[in-house]
């Protein structure tokens, strides 16, 4: 009785097994491959000499890093945050950054099924957290992400640990705070969670959104001011002046800038769209918040938490493919929602194609100059997310019409 008992259970393991032996094989050959690409890790260098910059008390927004001469684009606080970045060899921190991309894709993956699907058992969440891991680790967002050595991974899976906590948990808002601090945009959640709750206040008085969204201000709030007592000269130019440098970043017309503004700017074939895309931005901004707050008030948390952050990316000012790391919740969303097999797909193919690097691009700013092909190839991640928007609103209104 007691070896039938035990082979059964062995029986049942197996398909988990299978599923992290396969997601393990899949990272192995996608870190192999990054190898033989001969991957530069950019942004993990300027991160590096941002964080020797702090610890030789020079000035984080005069440096100047890697060939590519690329300057300090972060809030005080990320100087800070990239010091132990100084503490290893560059062999060893590329190593460790990209072991650490690649645990952060597990991470964020499975989070967002919790998200998506709470209801299922634990073993089922992991094997499908296995099998998409294996799969979307070959994702554009994912691959440039890791390409350069970006933190996008970290920053997703900083908000994702905030709203998949249970009701009531006193550290929730506790990462949306400190990825704001980090990266100003992911501060669009604490709006959420802000608008959500205020709803609520009138039928629940003081409620779980409201706590969540007063927790990431404070966090936000109070690692910026502890940014300021340790560095008050950068914190003065970053929040007086660098703030509103938006070319600092990058041109807006580049491809790799996948957001409202790049596509405005390569569609005008000017590097400055000024207020048609402040005017876009705007609209698109109140119809889209508008969106998620109501999914959230009807229960749909995760359909609010993805529009959430497709508003994030299409009206941030540059919104770098690697950024789209948020296509991982949206497939996820997508798959378990969407009937039909053809929209997933379109909606992956888009993410897995490379699409936006197939048209002319670096150097001499070839953008100004694109025909209409190649304009939607290069705003192909926006253009996803508009038609994905669009189409749950028309949805949304037809329902009510028949309700």
């Amino acid at each position: 009785m007691t070896v039938t008992v035990i082979a059964a259970s062995r029986v049942r393991r197996w398909p988990l097994a299978t599923a992290a032996t396969a997601c393990l094989f899949s990272l192995i050959a996608f870190w192999a491959a990054q190898r033989a690409a001969h991957v530069s890790m950019l942004d993990l260098m300027v991160y590096r000499a941002e964080g020797e910059t702090v610890r030789a008390g020079g000035d984080l927004y005069a440096m100047r890093a890697t060939s590519a001469n690329l300057a300090m684009t972060y809030p005080p606080f990320a100087g800070l945050l990239f010091t132990p970045l100084t503490l290893v060899g560059v062999p060893e921190m590329r190593t460790l950054a990209t072991a650490g991309n690649l645990l952060l894709l597990v991470a964020l993956v499975h989070m967002s099924l919790r998200l998506v699907t709470p209801g299922r058992s634990r073993t089922a969440q992991w094997k499908a957290t296995f099998w998409a891991a294996a799969v979307l680790v070959w994702c554009e967002p994912v691959w440039t992400t890791l390409r350069y050595g970006q933190i996008n991974l970290l920053i997703a899976v900083a908000v994702l640990w905030d709203l998949t906590r249970r009701e009531g948990n006193r550290w929730a808002g506790v990462g949306i705070g400190l990825a704001a601090a980090v990266k100003l945009t992911p501060g669009l959640f604490a709006v959420l969670l802000l608008a959500v709750g205020l709803f609520r206040l009138r039928e629940a008085g003081w409620n779980h959104w409201l706590r969540q969204a007063a927790t990431a201000t404070a966090v936000f709030l109070g690692t910026t001011l502890v940014s300021a007592l340790i560095l008050p000269h950068d914190s003065k130019r970053f929040w007086t002046e660098t703030l509103f440098e938006t070319g600092r970043v990058g041109f807006a017309e580049e491809t790799a800038n996948q957001s409202l503004r790049g596509v405005l700017a390569r569609l005008m074939h000017t590097d400055d769209p000024g207020m048609w895309w402040a005017v876009s931005a705007a609209f698109l901004g109140v119809v889209a918040m508008t969106l998620a707050v109501r999914a959230a008030l009807r229960g749909d948390k995760a359909l609010a938490v993805v529009v959430c952050a497709l508003t994030a990316l299409m009206i941030s000012p540059i919104s770098w493919s690697h950024h789209w790391v948020w296509c991982v919740p949206l497939l996820i969303l997508l798959a378990d929602r969407v009937g039909a097999v053809w929209p997933v797909a379109v909606v992956a193919l888009a993410f897995a194609s490379f699409a936006l690097w197939w048209v002319p691009h670096d150097p001499g700013r070839p953008e100004l100059d694109q025909n209409a092909g190649q304009m939607l190839l290069s705003g192909v991640y926006p253009l996803v997310a508009t038609g994905l928007l669009a189409g749950y609103a028309l949805t949304r209104w037809r329902r009510s019409r028949t309700a």
